[in-house]
């Protein structure tokens, strides 16, 4: 690469004034203390992996007055709690089953109603607040709520770092992996859950993102925020990390610190895990993109997508770099029905590859070779993973070349993986770590042990009939024109008539008008240095856009333009986007 970084890693929204955000303990305590007062009783409910233990030192120097009870003294034991996720965590590494266990599910119900009692007693000599995951259930329903709130990439580095632990869990020392999984299948669907109560009402929201930097905003800010976001284009914030395989391109492109031995991963639209920032005045606070979806569900996605997928993001852009580094494991994602049936999630990974970049010798490995044997194909599998032979994927597995600008489809089933010295920017349904690694080049991960590889449940999957010449006329590059205009072309490139995500790629030297028709849309810039995202009715201020940025369009927005801005004005730009069909 050759261009100067223009990608700003920390996108944020103008929502208000450096009045409405409280800064620092000192300040929140000073913001709090009058509905303290008032109701003689404040709940600081917490997502879990919040630092508890800081709000508790924070109240008793700045609150001293007040007496402070800790929702965690009535969780069940450790013990009682392994047993409740045990059937829904299973032993593999890495797959759990979707649950719909309850918050309420992980609290002694006999520990609660006597804590309720104490408080209750507790009230009457001295303000009280309670503290922690589940406080709102020891409170009654006009007790002012504050919600502690916290990004999921924070809490994976807490992991990480052996901070914490799982809600009620003795497994601070656990491998990240199961903390991942408990969370991702149990934990975070149990607190979204109980969340998605409180959003409409909370008195007070508290982003405690960064260690003793807290910021308080009222609900009624938090909120309106919220309902401005989903009425005009914006970015979630990404992250970054490193992985087996990766290279660095991004380092450059996306001006990263080379601090990791590599960049493999940048997820910029994954709401479920990525963040939002709300500006207020030189104060940014830091709140799960998720919340937005729970907030405000139809105005981002549309009413068909609610009725189809709920209160859910259904499309999922990230960018994998291999630029310098290997191939991606070869994997494949379940079916459908598999899916539903074994990990109870509704819908499946169908996704496809859009080459952002790519080297001389970069390339696609998709879809089997014709009349191969599958058992021989499947023996290979597993003595590979015994560490007996090195699985040849090229004698069962179509090497594809891969140029800048090529779209590979890779519908469930399909047998995949990007090779070396690639830039691909992911298009795909949003369940993103069902993945059925087959086989990983005979490499450790980064922490030094084999990947997890799941070739039992990848062969229940693969669909072998996608050899060479269907995935030829089916997968790569399906490019239809749709229409075109002074300075302006459309094109569908995919994905596959069975996958439910559509995609368009834009070329254009002039403005482009759009027309979300009533659901959210995905774009990334893959070509040109800077556009213009602007409504032609004023609906809402112009939005600036990088190279190789991602950025939604709410599904409310009635239509949007984009033109070159800046270096690109004039000059060639392309813009990939998605939506559902």
């Amino acid at each position: 690469m050759s261009r100067r970084s223009n990608y700003d890693k920390f996108p944020y929204i103008p929502v208000g004034s450096e009045d409405d955000c409280s800064v620092g303990w000192s300040a929140v305590a000073a913001r709090i203390i009058e509905p303290l007062r008032e109701h003689r009783v404040l709940a600081i409910e917490c997502y879990p992996g919040t630092n508890v233990a800081e709000i508790h030192r924070a109240l008793q120097n700045h609150l001293p007055d007040a007496t402070v009870f800790l929702a965690e003294e009535c969780l069940k034991s450790p013990a009682k709690l392994e047993t409740l996720l045990r059937p829904l965590l299973g032993t593999d590494r890495v797959f759990g089953r979707m649950s719909d266990l309850r918050l309420e599910n992980y609290f002694d119900h006999e520990e609660l109603s006597a804590k309720r009692d104490a408080i209750e007693e507790a009230m009457l000599r001295n303000p009280v607040i309670v503290v922690g995951t589940g406080a709102a259930f020891l409170v009654s329903e006009t007790t002012p709520i504050v919600y502690a709130d916290l990004a999921r990439w924070e809490i994976q580095l807490r992991w990480r770092r052996n901070e914490i632990g799982n809600l009620g869990l003795a497994n601070t020392e656990e491998e990240f992996s199961a903390k991942y999984k408990c969370g991702y299948f149990v934990e975070w669907r149990a607190a979204d859950a109980h969340k998605r109560t409180l959003l409409p009402t909370l008195n007070f929201l508290l982003d405690l993102n960064k260690p003793l930097e807290p910021k308080l905003i009222t609900g009624e800010a938090f909120r309106k925020a919220l309902k401005t976001i989903a009425h005009q284009p914006f970015r979630v914030v990404p992250y970054f990390d490193p992985g087996p395989w990766g290279g660095h391109w991004m380092e450059e492109v996306c001006d990263l610190p080379c601090d990791v031995p590599n960049h493999a991963w940048c997820f910029d639209c994954v709401p479920e895990e990525n963040s939002l920032l709300l500006g207020f005045g030189k104060y940014r606070v830091q709140i799960p993109a998720i919340d937005l979806v729970f907030s405000e569900p139809e105005a981002l996605l549309g009413r068909a997508i609610m009725d189809r997928f709920g209160a859910e993001f259904p499309i999922r852009f990230d960018l994998l770099d291999t630029m310098g580094g290997g191939n991606l494991s070869l994997q494949v994602h379940p079916l459908t029905e598999y899916i539903q049936k074994k990990y109870g999630m509704a819908y499946t990974q169908d996704e496809s590859y859009y080459l952002l970049d790519a080297g001389s010798d970069a390339c696609v490995y998709l879809g089997l070779k014709e009349h191969i044997s599958q058992s021989e194909m499947a023996q290979e599998l597993r003595e590979a993973e015994q560490g007996r032979i090195q699985f040849d994927a090229e004698k069962y597995v179509n090497r594809w070349e891969a140029r800048k600008h090529d779209h590979f489809l890779i519908p469930a089933g399909t047998i995949h993986c990007s090779g070396a010295n690639s830039m691909v920017l992911e298009i795909s349904a949003t369940p993103y770590i069902f993945t059925f690694k087959l086989w990983d080049w005979g490499r450790l991960g980064l922490d030094g042990k084999p990947r997890p590889i799941h070739i039992e449940d990848g062969l229940k999957n693969i669909q072998w009939d996608r050899t060479t010449e269907w995935v030829r006329k089916e997968l790569i590059n399906r490019t239809e024109l749709i229409e075109e205009g002074n300075g302006w072309r459309e094109e569908k490139t995919g994905l596959h008539e069975s996958e439910f995500i559509e995609t368009r790629r834009h070329i254009f030297s002039d403005t482009v008008l759009h027309m979300p028709n009533g659901t959210v849309n995905v774009l990334n810039l893959v070509e040109g240095d800077e556009v213009i995202v602007e409504s032609p009715t004023k609906a809402f201020d112009p939005f600036i856009v990088h190279y190789a940025e991602t950025f939604i369009i709410p599904a409310v927005v009635s239509e949007y333009s984009v033109r070159p801005r800046g270096a690109s004005s004039g000059m060639q730009c392309i813009t990939v986007k998605a939506f559902v069909r």
